[in-house]
């Protein structure tokens, strides 16, 4: 079997777990498996897959018509134009989380923020990526010990000193401490839409999901304790889930809204009062 056909193989079979990007995630798999780049393939085309590679695209391929995802079967995604190590200790980095990224890097530039705080950090991927492209001294922090780890290993990845990683629940861990800019992308669904998962999300891990019976557990507890943690001038961006956009800006007082690509509320500023 040549690398095209290996390539095309996964693709029919990738169909009804993936739909539309079942060629796209074959393309992905192919280079997992060969242990090359994806844009590397077309110049092996014609050339035999090694029953290894064979064997390691099956697995794969296993994995996937489970329901998988596939950021976990591949064990690395991007985010922000970097890498970034996956795992189901952490939500997987996702378009919409960028568009949070990219409007803290804009307001970091206008307003010379120096320091963040990445809240419910998962895989370090918002602070990571404003260290790497922003230049902040970022600390980062999540209740889970894995998503912890994780993100120093992100860290050291993208090749980031963070300032520090905590570990605790929200501002627990960060008492007396004041940050420019905080970002949070918190668990933000309800119980309904937990009773009702797509199969790739029961994969992900419930914590990082889960915002109490309304979904906006976090966002009251935030609304509470942010303001003991930002600097004068500072902001808090947060993502949304795109029906929440009313109840989330109502509990604070000066709030933006941004929106994603599809045209959804995404990502609320909530500016230092």
């Amino acid at each position: 079997m040549t690398v095209a056909a290996l390539t095309r193989w996964l693709a029919e079979r990738l169909a009804p777990a993936a739909g539309e990007d079942a060629r796209f995630e074959a393309r992905l798999m192919a280079a997992e498996a060969l242990d090359v780049r994806p844009n590397e393939l077309p110049g092996l085309r014609d050339e035999a897959a090694p029953a290894a590679a064979r064997e390691r695209a099956e697995e794969m391929l296993r994995r996937r018509l489970l329901g998988e995802p596939l950021q976990y079967i591949l064990g690395e995604w991007e985010f922000m134009g970097l890498p970034f190590l996956v795992g189901p200790e952490a939500l997987i980095p996702r378009p919409d989380t960028e568009i949070l990224c990219e409007r803290a890097l804009l307001l970091a530039k206008a307003r010379g923020y120096r320091t963040a705080l990445d809240l419910c950090c998962g895989t370090g991927c918002i602070g990571v990526s404003l260290a790497r492209r922003g230049g902040l001294a970022v600390t980062c922090a999540d209740l889970s010990a894995g998503c912890a780890a994780l993100t120093r290993r992100n860290a050291e990845k993208n090749g980031v000193a963070l300032a520090a990683i905590c570990c605790g629940d929200l501002f627990a861990p960060l008492r007396g401490q004041r940050f420019d800019l905080i970002c949070c992308n918190p668990p933000y669904l309800s119980d309904g839409d937990m009773a009702q998962l797509q199969r790739e999300l029961t994969f992900e891990p419930a914590l990082a999901l889960h915002g109490g019976a309304d979904g906006l557990a976090f966002y009251r507890r935030i609304a509470a304790e942010y303001a003991a943690h930002l600097n004068p001038g500072g902001a808090l961006l947060l993502e949304i889930g795109s029906t929440q956009a009313e109840q989330a800006q109502a509990l604070f007082r000066k709030t933006q809204l941004f929106y994603d690509y599809a045209g959804n509320p995404r990502v609320v500023l909530v500016e230092e009062t």
